[in-house]
């Protein structure tokens, strides 16, 4: 079993199966969303997925054109998860949320062309420079 939830504890969440893919994304929303650095998103099956307590929801279009749910809580604002309406199967947690973050080796970086000069990017991980095709 997963497990992880936001800063304050109002959000917790338990994955029944391993990640599907972790993937570092350099997207512009993403760099918005981790207040200038990269996403590290932990691809579940939805159905694998139990959330405990409310999420907000913030409703935006994706560089690849997808439109994309992102989950923060309400109380304390961490960003908790992600959905895409063209893959309601799959639900993104963010890796920074999970009880034991070592679950999270990214497999992959994405979006590098929309990355900053002075971005930190593993170079021992393979990379694209746009989206990728889908994790499942």
């Amino acid at each position: 079993m997963i497990t992880g939830g936001c800063l304050c504890g109002a959000v917790r969440y338990q994955a029944r199966s391993a990640p599907i893919t972790t993937r570092v994304c350099w997207c512009r929303l993403c760099q918005h969303l981790a207040a200038g650095n990269a996403t590290v998103n932990v691809v579940f099956r939805s159905e694998d997925v139990t959330i405990d307590g409310t999420l907000a929801d913030y409703v935006a279009t994706a560089d690849s054109g997808n439109i994309l749910h992102r989950g923060f809580c309400p109380v304390c604002g961490t960003p908790v998860s992600s959905r895409t309406e063209i893959r309601p199967h799959l639900v993104i947690l963010r890796a920074g949320t999970l009880d034991d973050p070592e679950i999270a080796q990214p497999a992959l970086t994405i979006w590098t062309s929309k990355a900053p000069s002075w971005a930190c990017i593993a170079t021992h991980v393979p990379q694209t420079d746009a989206q990728p095709p889908q994790a499942a």
